[in-house]
């Protein structure tokens, strides 16, 4: 799967049969897509080959926000204006998702609107998705053809301690906090490391098609099961071999357990597979060859919060951050100070940190 791409409006084939949904519901989106060529606007797309299967375009406003009875006042806002997946039962929302937040976040704006028609199972599923993430009605907005789209919205400063709807912010004294140790090939599939950059779409680009929101990994590491939810994990990918560890060996993101799980919760093979198949990096082959050969391991997802933006080596953690070297690294304890020790080393983003 390639990544997503940044695209002018006027590189975008308007004839494409992807956009013949948009053209029913909303009159005008020829000549609303025509003047964004126009204007030299940009997109976010993922192609498969030449299939157009997904776009986004976000738009900074500072105006009134009128509604049906009500119009809200004046406020730095970004307008999620189109937004399309063209498969559901993908991560690829996800990754949409992800960078409208991250695009907030960096450029300071205090709040996240969408508007939406919500009389199809299809819309309805897409209001369900941006629910999920923190956004409600604020009202609703009627056209001259009797229907009305919904208005929601995301404040960014509410935080309610739902890991899932306050994402990606992380509630620092929630949970307690561990290191855990990732092999360098499963921490590339699950991980993807993105460096945010401050210039308009380049905060979007895309890494890595596994770049979603949640993970699930299995693992059958000593202590693994006492997590639960809200403990922050400090995701460590061990040696590549390409040099002494001490130097090869890094932490590099931060994720939030959401969800924990044993052999013993699944009533069999098949809701094993069920559960793990959508964010796991395994396929369904080696989930069902590790369903019978391994006699106990835990299951346990994942919000993934935030990369750092410089990666931490074990000479640091050791000397700066104070871990100890003759422990266990595969999962490890961490103390309030090591935890935010090893956040300032890796010059984790202090927007995304919540008290």
């Amino acid at each position: 799967m390639d990544n997503l791409k940044v695209t002018p409006f006027a590189n975008i084939a308007l004839e494409d049969p992807f956009f013949d949904s948009l053209r029913a519901n909303y009159e005008g989106f020829d000549y609303w897509f025509r003047r964004k060529a126009s204007a030299g606007e940009v997109a976010l797309v993922y192609y498969d080959g030449a299939t157009l299967l997904d776009f986004l375009y976000l738009k900074d406003e500072d105006e009134a926000l009128p509604l049906d009875g009500i119009t809200l006042p004046p406020k730095k806002r970004l307008k999620v204006g189109t937004f399309k997946i063209e498969r559901r039962g993908t991560n690829r929302g996800e990754r949409f998702m992800k960078r409208i937040l991250d695009v907030a976040i960096i450029k300071d704006i205090p709040e996240v609107y969408v508007t939406m028609f919500d009389d199809t199972e299809e819309l309805q599923h897409l209001r369900s998705f941006f629910e999920q993430y923190g956004f409600s009605e604020v009202g609703r907005k009627s056209h001259p053809n009797g229907r009305s789209e919904s208005v929601l919205v995301r404040d960014m400063s509410v935080h309610t301690g739902d890991i899932v709807q306050d994402y990606p912010f992380v509630g620092r004294t929630q949970g307690n906090k561990y290191l855990l140790a990732i092999k360098p090939d499963y921490h590339t599939k699950l991980f993807p490391d993105s460096i945010l950059k401050t210039e308009h779409y380049d905060i979007l680009q895309d890494v890595s098609p596994t770049n979603s929101i949640n993970k699930i990994y299995i693992c059958w590491m000593r202590g693994v099961d006492q997590l639960k939810y809200g403990d922050k994990l400090i995701i460590y990918r061990t040696t590549d071999n390409q040099g002494p560890a001490h130097y090869r060996s890094v932490a590099t993101s931060l994720c939030t357990v959401s969800e924990v799980k044993t052999i013993r919760d699944f009533a069999n093979l098949d809701e094993f597979v069920r559960y793990t198949n959508r964010y796991s990096i395994f396929n369904e082959t080696e989930l069902r060859r590790w369903y019978h050969s391994k006699p106990y391991f835990v299951v346990f997802k994942v919000v993934y919060n935030l990369a750092f933006q410089k990666k931490v080596i074990r000479k640091e953690l050791i000397e700066q951050a104070g871990l100890i070297a003759e422990d266990y690294w595969g999962f490890m304890p961490l103390t309030e100070t090591q935890f935010t020790d090893i956040l300032n080393l890796g010059n984790a983003d202090g927007r995304y940190i919540v008290n």
